[in-house]
């Protein structure tokens, strides 16, 4: 059995990170209260993705927060990463699966109901659902699906779901009603001038939400 905490999940941007770096971010963040960090960069190159993953390990290697890679499997067997993140256009899940073993975590993203209710959970561990909102860190994003389509989708979804798509902390309470069992931010972390502050108002209202 894996065990991994989807509450607060940071997705990094590295230009929205520029300023004080991906490795800076996640250590605050996670310091006040991130439970999960995604590598996510679109442009870089693998080798540019083991370098900045490696390095984000290392800065995690004392906390109880894990590590996704997203996409680039390769990164994250080099890597060492807790998991992989894979979306509908990259390789499909069985494939990932058998590249990346049994043990590793796997995400997958997922936009209709058609494709939450159709995720193998011998395969997938869990799903992000969305996007919530219209968001401008994913422009080529599919329609927005709300809250109701959110809780639809998490009805018909076999394996634990983690929430996206333009979410902050006010969105928190809405997003675990609907039956998610956490939310994934990006802009409301990176880039904020403390992300330490971020994440932890963030974490403040999902263990309110839940009380």
């Amino acid at each position: 059995m894996k065990h991994f905490d989807l509450s607060l999940y940071l997705v990094l941007d590295p230009v929205l990170c520029a300023g004080i770096g991906m490795v800076e971010t996640t250590r605050a963040a996670v310091a006040g209260g991130a439970t999960i960090v995604q590598l996510r960069d679109k442009h870089a190159s693998t080798a540019s993705m083991i370098e900045t993953g490696l390095a984000l390990k290392q800065a995690l290697a004392d906390t109880s927060a894990r590590l996704i890679v997203n996409d680039d499997v390769e990164a994250a067997i080099a890597i060492g990463a807790d998991g992989l993140h894979i979306g509908q256009d990259d390789m499909d899940a069985l494939t990932a699966r058998r590249l990346i073993g049994p043990d590793m975590i796997l995400g997958l993203s997922v936009e209709t109901e058609t494709l939450a209710a159709a995720i193998d959970p011998a395969v997938v561990d869990y799903a992000g659902i969305g996007p919530v909102f219209a968001t401008p860190t994913k422009p080529d994003h599919k329609r927005p699906i709300g809250f109701a389509g959110l809780a639809r989708m998490i009805d018909l979804c076999p394996v634990p779901s983690v929430a996206i798509g333009g979410l902050k902390a006010e969105h928190a309470a809405e997003a675990l009603l609907a039956g998610a069992d956490g939310i994934a931010v990006v802009s409301a972390i990176c880039g904020t001038p403390d992300p330490r502050t971020a994440a932890a108002e963030i974490a403040k209202t999902i263990r309110e939400a839940r009380s």
